[in-house]
């Protein structure tokens, strides 16, 4: 309590109530008046705090160079836009996006990092966000969708899943494709599947004659045919619904605290004329990925 409101004598406690406790919230409420806007406090900070993952090839991942990936680079583009400097926030997955959502956006970390102004890589899904209404989820920036990356050499064609019967199979670790490859038919091909740490490694795992075939999403199949040292010439990506894998892949966008609206606003617009200008649809072929349309 400031100097301001120290008493003279000892007061009752009805008298603190009804004496002190007024003033206190007219300074309080002064203070929320003062108090600058979320996007105002950027401005002045003049840097967007941008939360990443910190293993999610092809978007975001650490290397000898830092960060790097398609939200690395989009990140950079959106904080252009807006007249600001890039700050990066990169951080580990948590049990589930629930608790990212909650560490990352609304509320902050239990250890003291965040939340950050912005996290990317958000899916923009309506049961998702009826679960998390202290974030707002919104501005998808792609469609990501699960595809099976073969071998044309060893699989030629495929039609349905007794087509993979006998192939050597590759997944990414705790997926819903992983789930779904492993799962199908009664486990028809379960004792086939290799699960790898990211789904870009499993792709690769295609290109170096380790596997016939990955079920991996596209961005990850194509990040690892650009990447290659030279570019393969025998392997193609098909779709592959498989039950429990949404046939039409889902949308990908961006999550800030619930209410805050100018940035939201900002972050909108700036989006859009990345997409307007043709940046957005420059920095997915810088990464060798194809723009799928929200």
């Amino acid at each position: 309590m400031s100097k301001a409101f120290e008493p003279s004598r000892p007061l009752g406690r009805r008298q603190l109530l009804l004496g002190l406790l007024p003033a206190l919230a007219g300074v309080g409420a002064a203070q929320a008046q003062e108090e600058p806007s979320g996007l105002a406090r950027i401005r002045a900070n003049g840097a967007l705090k941008v939360a990443l993952y910190n293993a999610n090839p092809p978007f975001s991942a650490q290397s000898r160079q830092g960060m790097q990936g398609l939200d690395v680079s989009i990140a950079q583009a959106l904080a252009r836009a807006m007249g600001l400097q890039l700050s990066l926030l990169p951080f580990d997955a948590d049990e589930n996006m629930n608790d990212d959502l909650r560490n990352m956006v609304w509320k902050g970390h239990y250890l003291g990092y965040g939340p950050a102004d912005v996290m990317l890589h958000v899916p923009v899904d309506k049961y998702f966000m009826q679960q998390n209404k202290q974030a707002f989820i919104f501005a998808p920036y792609m469609r990501e969708q699960v595809v099976l990356l073969r071998d044309t050499q060893r699989l030629p064609q495929v039609g349905s899943a007794s087509d993979l019967k006998g192939l050597p199979l590759a997944a990414e670790r705790g997926t819903s494709a992983a789930s779904a490859l492993i799962g199908h038919d009664e486990r028809l091909l379960s004792a086939q599947v290799h699960v790898y740490d990211d789904g870009v490694r499993a792709a690769q795992a295609v290109l170096q004659g380790q596997a016939a075939a990955a079920y991996v999403t596209r961005a990850q199949a194509e990040s690892a045919i650009f990447s290659a040292p030279t570019r393969p010439q025998h392997v193609a990506i098909s779709d592959f619904p498989l039950t429990g894998v949404p046939p039409q892949g889902w949308l990908v966008g961006m999550a800030i605290k619930a209410k805050n609206d100018e940035l939201g606003q900002a972050l909108q617009q700036a989006l859009q004329s990345l997409r307007a200008n043709g940046e957005l649809l420059a920095i997915f072929k810088q990464h060798g990925l194809t723009l799928t349309a929200p």
